[in-house]
């Protein structure tokens, strides 16, 4: 029977696959895994994790998308300009991921201490007519 991942795993198991080099695969990351958590999971133990799954396609898109001719800009000024924009933008988005997790954090702990059920919370949302 396949040994759960922690969630300990799951971050490292990201942490390769965001640098990752080469032609990524399920196969190949199972094997790449074995030193770094000490099993290796199957496939379906992998795909269990939307986190993980997430990030395995978006590697493999950017891996794809990285086999195509980069457009340069015209000079360094505006590279550098694009670089700065771009690095500001993670920053707001990284804190803006922060604060989604503290409220998640948040909800998750007062949806226990008042006795809201997990079905409940999952309950998808009313059809529009």
């Amino acid at each position: 029977m396949a040994k759960h991942l922690t969630q300990a795993d799951i971050k490292k198991i990201n942490v390769i696959i965001h640098t990752w080099e080469g032609k990524l695969t399920w196969e190949a990351l199972r094997g790449k895994l074995i030193p770094h958590i000490g099993k290796k999971p199957t496939r379906q133990s992998l795909a269990l994790h939307k986190e993980i799954v997430e990030a395995y396609l978006l590697k493999r898109k950017r891996l794809k998308e990285s086999e195509l001719p980069l457009k340069k800009p015209a000079n360094l000024n505006i590279a550098a300009q694009r670089i700065k924009n771009m690095e500001a933008e993670i920053e707001i988005l990284r804190k803006q991921n922060n604060r989604y997790k503290e409220q998640f954090t948040q909800w998750q702990y007062n949806s226990y201490k008042y006795g809201v059920k997990s079905h409940q919370l999952n309950e998808p949302l009313p059809e529009k007519y």
